[in-house]
C-alpha cells in the first residue's frame, strides 16, 4: 500500500511542478512571447518618441525610452480648446453610439435565437442578415441618404449608418442559443411574457457576451475617423480621432517675432513625429482605462458565443 502511495505520488511529482517542459512548450512560449513584444513594444516607442525632444526622435535615436525630456507636443495639443471639443463629442458619440449598438443587438438577436417553430419567418430573417453583414450600400449611396435625411454635421450621422452591428448580432444570437430551453419554459409556465424573460433571464445570463459587444461598439465609435471626415464638413464638429487626424505642426512665420522666448522654444521643439506620437497616446487612453473594466467577459463571450448547435 504505501508502495502503490508512493508510486502515485511520484506520477502526480512528474505530471505536476516536476515536469519537464517539452520543446514544443518552449516553441509555444517563445511564440506567445514574440508576440506580446510585438504589440508591446510599438506602443512603448510611440509614447517614448512623443516625449523625447526633436532632434532624437527624427534620427531614430529613441527606442522604448525617452531621449531628451520633451512635454512640448502635449502642451501645444492640450492648449487648444479645439481639442477638448472634441473630446466631448467624442465620448458623447460613444455614449450615443454604443448604446444604440447593445440595445439594437439585444432586440435582434433574441428573435433570432429562436427555433423555426417559435418563430416562422427565422429564415427570411437570417437571409437578410447574413446579406446585409456581406454586402452593404456603398460609400457613395450611404453618404446620399445620410444627406437626404439632413443629417450631416449631427452627432447621428456619426451614430446611425452602423446602429446595428450584424456580427454582433449573430455572437450574440448564438449565446442566447447556449442558454438551457428549460428556463424559458419555467417563466412561460409561471405565465411570464417574452419581454419578462428577455429582460430578466436571457440579458442577466449572456452578461459576457453583452460586455464585449459594449467594448467592440466603444473601440469602433472611439477609433473612428473616416465617418468624421465624410459626414461633418464643418470643423468644429468633428470628434476627437478626425480631429488629432487634421492637426499638423504649423508654424506662424509671421507672429514668430512677437512670440515670447519660452513659446518659441517650445514651437521650435515640436515636430510632426513627436506630435502625431502625442496623438496616438492621447487617443489610447480612454480605451486602455475601459479595457480592464470588461476584459473578464472577453473570453467567455466570444467562445460561448461562437458556439453553434
Amino acid at each position: 500500500m504505501t508502495a502503490g502511495f508512493n508510486l502515485e505520488a511520484a506520477k502526480g511529482k512528474k505530471r505536476g511542478f516536476g515536469k519537464k517542459a517539452s520543446v514544443s512548450d518552449v516553441v509555444i512560449l517563445a511564440v506567445l512571447i514574440a508576440l506580446a513584444l510585438m504589440c508591446l513594444l510599438p506602443i512603448l516607442n510611440t509614447v517614448a518618441i512623443s516625449f523625447s525632444d526633436k532632434v532624437s526622435a527624427q534620427t531614430g535615436k529613441v527606442f522604448i525610452w525617452p531621449v531628451g525630456a520633451n512635454i512640448a507636443p502635449y502642451q501645444e495639443l492640450i492648449k487648444d480648446t479645439r481639442f477638448f471639443r472634441s473630446f466631448a463629442i467624442s465620448i458623447i458619440r460613444v455614449l450615443v453610439g454604443a448604446s444604440i449598438n447593445v440595445v439594437i443587438t439585444i432586440l435582434t438577436a433574441y428573435p433570432l435565437s429562436k427555433s423555426p417553430e417559435k418563430f416562422p419567418a427565422k429564415n427570411r430573417y437570417m437571409w437578410f442578415v447574413v446579406a446585409l453583414m456581406l454586402f452593404d450600400g456603398g460609400l457613395v449611396p450611404t453618404y446620399v441618404l445620410v444627406s437626404k435625411l439632413r443629417l450631416i454635421n449631427t452627432i447621428w450621422a456619426l451614430v446611425l449608418p452602423g446602429a446595428v452591428p450584424i456580427f454582433n448580432c449573430i455572437v450574440l444570437m448564438n449565446y442566447y442559443k447556449t442558454i438551457p430551453a428549460s428556463l424559458e419554459e419555467a417563466a412561460l409556465i409561471d405565465g411570464a411574457g417574452p419581454w419578462y424573460i428577455l429582460l430578466r433571464i436571457f440579458i442577466p445570463l449572456a452578461k459576457p457576451s453583452i460586455a464585449v459587444m459594449a467594448l467592440w461598439s466603444i473601440v469602433g465609435h472611439w477609433n473612428d475617423f473616416f465617418a468624421g471626415l465624410i459626414y461633418i464638413t464643418n470643423r468644429q464638429n468633428y470628434p476627437l480621432q478626425t480631429y488629432i487626424h487634421s492637426l499638423t505642426v504649423s508654424v506662424d512665420w509671421q507672429n514668430m517675432s512677437n512670440m515670447k522666448g519660452e513659446d518659441l522654444a517650445r514651437m521650435m521643439s515640436v515636430s510632426n513625429l513627436t506630435f502625431n506620437s502625442a496623438k496616438v497616446v492621447i487617443s489610447m487612453i480612454p480605451i486602455v482605462c475601459i479595457y480592464p473594466f470588461l476584459q473578464r467577459y472577453f473570453v467567455t463571450g466570444i467562445v460561448l458565443g461562437a458556439v453553434k448547435e
